[in-house]
């Protein structure tokens, strides 16, 4: 992860109940939230939408690398 320079999840500062809620969408809605959802979502946890879409970009890099799969979306598609 890149936690050293501050881009990463750690930079972020969540709360706990947050980290839930956005961790319920990930596993349970999507991965990859169109912007509608991306809107609900940020107001569900009080995060701005770039927040909200920058930790979905995170979450996915940090999932598709515990699956062993490139950090970046390529043609596999999950």
């Amino acid at each position: 992860m890149a936690g050293r320079n501050g881009d990463g999840m750690e930079g972020m500062q969540l709360a706990e109940d947050q980290i839930k809620v956005l961790e319920e969408n990930f596993t349970k809605v999507t991965k990859h939230p169109d912007e509608a959802t991306l809107m609900l979502i940020a107001a569900e946890c009080g995060l701005s939408e770039q927040e909200t879409a920058k930790w979905f970009r995170l979450r996915n890099a940090q999932w598709r690398q515990s699956e062993g799969l490139p950090a970046e979306q390529g043609s596999v598609k999950d």
